[in-house]
Order: structure tokens, then sequence, then C-alpha cells
């Protein structure tokens, strides 16, 4: 795809320096010598706000000898090296709850709530990555992306899956051991195909109930063991809306870290056009031409709103509607 490395968390050339994560000397001179920490809260990475001196929303580092992260060494991510050399790390702030905080916000398919510690700036808060994710820069989202995916799986994977002890997390955030059993335990993630399915001038698009009104996007589903990428978009597509697809082929990826998934973009021949949905699995699902579709993403449309942007059915759709897939 022409511009597939443009989607975004995509192709911020982040070096994330592998060779590294076991040289835990060289790990804490580079904590201690200039180390930026990315803070992030239940998932929110800490974001420095547009004001009059900085007008575009940006991720805000903090030095590694801040209160808020001075002895978290054993317990950060070290995500690699920024341009200059610096060491970039990710941190979780932990026991911290702000006041009159709504814990129903976390997680919601919509959380535009942002929450500010008292020992930072005013012009700082954690915000929720998908809220934000438009107004980073492709290095800024895929350091973001990185850490949230990384300290997710963390937070989720404290325990051994062999023997049930608590692992301890080595490797520079990238590996979890089990001191019981010796068992290793590294970063999962998951994969999902999200279809572009096409006939003639029409694509198929759904919505889930939990979704904002009015709000339709590609089918989407998880890949399951032992089958293809092809085969998952052929099952997945007859199994929520019952539609029959012949050729399939690979368009992009995008790394989603909600939690920790990563998408395989593709297109496929509808062969079929009857609509039967699986109302256990997606609310609706409709054929949309390219005018109705322009005009959904102009906003005027009276059924449809669009896809997210910065998600990759919106980019999917975005360039099939200006002709630049191939």
């Amino acid at each position: 795809m022409l511009h597939a490395e443009t989607v975004t968390f995509g192709g911020g050339g982040l070096m994330r320096a592998a060779h590294l994560r076991s040289d835990e000397s060289a790990l804490k001179a580079l904590w201690e010598q200039g180390g930026q920490v990315l803070l992030v809260w239940h998932g929110k990475p800490l974001m420095q706000r547009s004001h009059a001196e900085a007008p575009s929303d940006q991720l805000m580092w903090l030095e590694s000898s801040h209160e808020l992260v001075a002895g978290q060494f054993n317990q950060s991510v070290f995500l690699g090296l920024a341009e200059g050399g610096a060491g970039l790390f990710a941190v979780e702030l932990k026991d911290w709850t702000p006041a009159e905080f709504d814990q129903s916000s976390l997680g919601s398919f919509v959380d535009r709530t942002e929450q500010q510690h008292p020992d930072l700036p005013d012009i700082a808060c954690f915000a929720e990555l998908r809220q934000v994710m438009v107004a980073l820069s492709p290095f800024e989202a895929e350091v973001a992306s990185t850490a949230k995916a990384v300290l997710a799986w963390h937070s989720s994977h404290g325990f051994c899956a062999k023997c049930g002890t608590a692992s301890d997390l080595i490797e520079a955030g990238w590996q979890r051991k089990c001191s019981n059993c010796g068992a290793s335990h590294f970063p999962r993630t998951d994969p999902v195909v999200i279809m572009l399915i096409t006939q003639g001038d029409r694509v198929l698009v759904g919505r889930s109930p939990d979704w904002p009104e009015g709000m339709y996007s590609l089918l989407a589903g998880f890949v399951e063991p032992g089958e293809t990428i092809e085969a998952a978009v052929r099952r997945e597509v007859w199994e929520e809306a019952g539609v029959k697809v012949g050729a399939v082929s690979y368009l992009a990826s995008q790394p989603w870290a909600f939690p920790m998934s990563l998408m395989f973009g593709c297109a496929g021949k509808a062969l079929s056009e009857e609509i039967t949905i699986d109302p256990n699995e997606i609310e609706d699902a409709l054929w949309v031409s390219k005018s109705d579709m322009m005009q959904a993403f102009a906003g005027d449309h009276p059924k449809i709103k669009p896809a997210r942007k910065g998600a990759i059915a919106r980019f999917l759709i975005d360039n099939w509607l200006s002709d630049t897939l191939d």
C-alpha cells in the first residue's frame, strides 16, 4: 500500500536499541545521565497541553530525578534512544487517585477526562491516548503506544502463567521471569484483522452497540490459533455479516495499544451482497457508497458517523476514497 507507514502509531522511527536491554549498567547510566521518563497513569500518558507558548499537544517527559519517578529504575521500561542519544523510559504511576475521579470513565469508548497531579505543572495532564493520538508526532505516537502496551502487559501478567508465582521484571521491562519454575514470559501482542470489504464502489461497515450513536467502522476480529490472516478475514466477515469474501490482500498494519493488539488491515472482495448480522457480534451492518462515505466524512450524512480519526479503519477508508490503496 502506497502510504502504509503513515498510519497513526506507525513509522515513528523509534530507535529501540534492543541490544541494551540486557546491559543493566549501560541502562543505569542512561537513566542517571539525562534519562527522560514518560509517566503513565491507568494507560494514560502524561501530556503537555496546548497553551500560548506551545500551541500543539505533545508528550511531557520528566527527568529521571523527578520525585514521581526517582528510584523507579528497576520498575521502568526502556523504550529506546532519543535522536541525541538520551535514554527514553516509561514508568507507571501507582498509588494515586485524583480528587473527584470517576472510575467509570477509565477504558470507556470515549474518555475525555483529564487528570492533573499536584506535583506537576498546570499544563501537564494525563489524557486518554485515543483522544490525543492525532495531535502527536509520528515519533511520539509510537513511543506512547509502546509504553502503554508494555505497561498494560506488566499490570496484567504479574504472576507466572505456568506455576502462579509472582514473576520479576527483567530485560529492561521486555521480559518477566519466574524465580520459582524459571519460566520466561514476553510481552503479548494480539493479532487482529480489520477488513475493507468492497463490492464495486461500496464498502461494508458495521457498528457495535456500545459505540457512539451513528458511528460505523470496518468489520474486525481476532485471528484464531492455527488460522491465516486471509482465513480470519473471511471467517469474521461471514460470522458478523453473513457475507462471503473471495480474494484477500494485505494493506497496512497498526499497533493498537488498547490494550495490546496489532491490527492487520486487509482488502477483500465480496462474493455476496445480502447481509445477515449476528446480533451477538454487531448491532448493524450496511453497504455504503463512496459518495455517502464522503458525505459522512464531511459530517453531513443523516445516519452515518465515520470511524474516529487516527484509527486504521478511518485510514483505510480514506485511502479507498482517494484511490491510493495501490
